[in-house]
């Protein structure tokens, strides 16, 4: 399963928004994943969170796979798009 969603804090995806995606990707038992100019980061890693360097109004895909997919994916996303 898989959701597009545009990082929309003013600053991009900085640290204390990466803990928060973490946070929240860490309560699923889930494979989940984060794509972004072809590079493609375990949602759950803070490190390969802050090295994409995302900035605001970019177009990321979140992608996950298990039984919590499409929930995990929800939270994620709305994280990102506030």
């Amino acid at each position: 399963m898989t959701k597009s969603v545009v990082v929309k804090s003013t600053v991009g995806l900085h640290a204390s928004l990466a803990a928060k995606v973490v946070q929240a990707a860490s309560k699923y038992n889930v494979d989940i994943n984060l794509i972004y100019n072809d590079k493609t980061i375990d949602v759950k890693s803070i490190l390969g969170l802050m090295s994409l360097a995302i900035p605001s109004g970019e177009n990321v895909v979140i992608e996950a796979t298990g039984d919590q997919a499409e929930e995990a994916i929800n939270d994620i996303a709305s994280i990102l798009s506030k």
